[in-house]
């Protein structure tokens, strides 16, 4: 009777049939030539990108560099074109058609804001996902009924304001001075009443005006005077209208004035005595032209002396 040997190790039990894995299959994008990703989790120092932007299929490859870095970096980062310019080895040029892309696409907004002092700056605000802050904006808010939704899709889309005279020199000190002008027509009369909005369209018209010798005093009473009696319904048009058609010829050119002639200090002859005046001690030119020298630098004609 054979004996079983306790040393030999138990036979491998087979899987429960539930729990069975298909086996691993290889990835065939290495024999078809395809991309291999070797990715490492990362843990710091990453930013999160959408594919919509990665992969998006209308915008450049600077376009989309540009809109990963400018994600990347910390709020209150500069990412004006000169900024970025000095960054990367693309010029200006192509730099600014980028941020036009961004900007088209949604990936970017370059608002106008005023300051707490009035001035007017541009910010730049980076969009990591386009159309997200809108849908938030319109989910939070309460839905209108029926009947005015209905209203609101009716009414007309507000025309553009006219376009007015730009100057040929700005300077944000011109540009403040035509914005405080014309946030005082409201003084004048209450219908000049102007947003903040219309006044930043109109501040230019005002601007070319003020470079061409006019005072904002002048100004404010050519804006002013002789307005309609009916109603105004769009200031701001009345007022860019106003300001194209009747802006100022630009003033004469004034030639420089020239500078009044050199007087050489009186000096004696050395052939006659006699006094001239000249730049350089010497001959005068009646002594020069009788010597058969034609001209003497500075010589002039004698003068008697006393």
């Amino acid at each position: 009777m054979d004996t079983q040997n306790p040393s030999v190790p138990p036979h491998a039990q087979s899987r429960i049939g539930g729990k069975n894995h298909p086996p691993r299959r290889a990835s065939t994008a290495a024999h078809s030539g395809g991309v291999i990703h070797d990715n490492t989790r990362h843990t710091t120092r990453f930013t999160v990108i959408g594919n919509h932007l990665a992969q998006h299929p209308e915008l450049s490859g600077l376009a989309i560099g540009l809109a990963v870095y400018i994600q990347s970096l910390p709020a209150g980062a500069r990412v004006d074109i000169k900024t970025l310019a000095a960054r990367f080895p693309e010029g200006t040029t192509r730099i600014a058609a980028a941020l036009r892309e961004l900007e088209t696409h949604g990936y970017l907004r370059r608002p106008r804001e005023r300051t707490e002092s009035g001035r007017i700056v541009t910010r730049t605000v980076s969009c990591n996902q386009p159309g997200r802050h809108g849908s938030e904006k319109a989910d939070a808010a309460p839905k209108p009924p029926a009947r005015r939704a209905a209203a609101a899709q009716r009414k007309p889309p507000r025309r553009a304001l006219p376009a007015v005279p730009q100057p040929a020199y700005t300077s944000p000190a011109l540009l403040q001075t035509a914005t405080d002008l014309l946030a005082g027509l409201r003084r004048a009369d209450p219908r000049l009443l102007l947003s903040a909005t219309d006044a930043e369209h109109l501040a230019p018209g005002v601007a070319a005006w003020l470079e061409r010798d006019l005072t904002p005093t002048a100004v404010r009473h050519a804006l002013t005077s002789d307005l309609p009696s009916e109603p105004l319904y769009r200031p701001a048009a009345f007022l860019a209208h106003r300001l194209t058609a009747q802006l100022p010829p630009l003033p004469p050119y004034r030639a420089p004035e020239r500078p009044p002639p050199v007087r050489h200090p009186l000096r004696n002859c050395d052939t006659c005595d006699r006094a001239f005046r000249g730049s350089e001690p010497g001959t005068c030119r009646a002594c020069a032209s009788a010597d058969g020298i034609s001209e003497i630098p500075g010589a002039a004609e004698a003068v008697p002396a006393r």
